[in-house]
């Protein structure tokens, strides 16, 4: 079986990495692909597997072999799903191998916002500790998370991580949820009644819900306006769950403390995020899923995944 990677350099930049998919027969990798560039590339393959390369229609139908395409993710929206399953090809991805590092990533922008490490550390590089007046100095509010309330917006696998480590800083967490009262009670987590009771009670909202058509822009200006003038808002889930304008707008008038984000509606922001110059926005570059043990959780389940499909059992099926 010929397996080709569309675009594994940031899950593994190590080609290496995929060699246990060359017991299967052929295996070539490429770092990155264009659009123009999939279908001469894919050709003669049986399996693909992509990140953020998209597999459409047109694609699928210039590419008469192909039997199974593996997503190196999580969500699998770059695929045509109603295309493959027309024709009979098997779509996978690789479900919760980055939980922890993207709860993890949460906590550190949220206690980047209430310490300010970053800014701190700077400043003592730049000779302000050295030239204080006093043992220590402090221009920032320096705030704990104890007895604050930690709102979250889906409460899956890391929205659930989330709401653990939330509770071992000592914060009380509220939830928009589908799951039931018994597991929420159980999980020591309370239930919001709307969007608006949560967004109105947070001192600090993270967004874990995936990005739908009833989720795009769920952080609009409407409801960021119900949001305490001292909250924080946290997005490690997608870009486009939060309206850029209006949170920046949020931010540059005072109407909202602080964001912590690691992804934007555009990737890389080529044309620019209206985020990239508000006032005490912090932004990663869409980091928190990419710990060396999350890549390689993710690189033995996608292996793991083309195995199991050339066996006849496939695992990890979506659509």
């Amino acid at each position: 079986m010929k397996t080709v990677i569309l675009d594994g350099y940031t899950a593994a930049p190590d080609p290496r990495a995929w060699d246990g998919l060359r017991a299967l027969g052929e295996t070539v990798v490429y770092e990155r692909t264009s659009p123009e560039e999939v279908v001469r590339r894919a050709c003669g393959a049986e399996a693909v597997l992509v990140n953020k390369v998209k597999i459409t229609r047109e694609v699928m139908e210039a590419l008469p072999g192909l039997r199974y395409i593996g997503v190196l993710a999580t969500g699998y929206n770059v695929v045509d799903l109603e295309a493959a399953g027309q024709r009979g090809i098997v779509v996978t991805n690789v479900p919760a191998y980055s939980t922890i590092s993207v709860a993890q990533m949460v906590f550190a922008h949220l206690l980047d916002i209430t310490n300010g490490v970053a800014h701190y550390t700077e400043a003592v590089r730049n000779g302000r500790w050295t030239g204080a007046e006093d043992f220590c100095f402090y221009d920032t509010p320096l705030t704990e998370l104890d007895g604050r309330t930690m709102g979250i917006v889906g409460l899956g696998n890391t929205g659930a991580a989330v709401a653990r480590m939330a509770q071992a800083f000592g914060m009380h967490v509220l939830a928009v949820s589908s799951k039931p009262q018994n597991v929420l009670q159980g999980m020591g987590v309370e239930r919001a009644a709307s969007y608006e009771e949560l967004f109105s009670r947070a001192d600090v909202l993270s967004l874990h819900c995936p990005l739908t058509q009833e989720t795009h822009h769920l952080v609009d200006d409407a409801r960021l306006s119900l949001m305490k003038p001292s909250a924080i808002l946290i997005n490690t889930g997608r870009g486009p769950l939060v309206d850029e304008a209006a949170l920046a707008g949020a931010l540059n008038s005072g109407r909202l403390y602080a964001a912590g984000v690691d992804v934007l509606t555009e990737e890389p922001p080529r044309q620019g995020s209206p985020l990239m110059s508000a006032r005490n926005c912090r932004i990663t570059p869409h980091i928190a899923w990419a710990t060396v043990e999350a890549r390689q959780r993710l690189v033995t389940t996608a292996i793991g995944n083309v195995h199991a499909f050339a066996m006849g059992q496939p695992r990890n099926v979506v659509g």
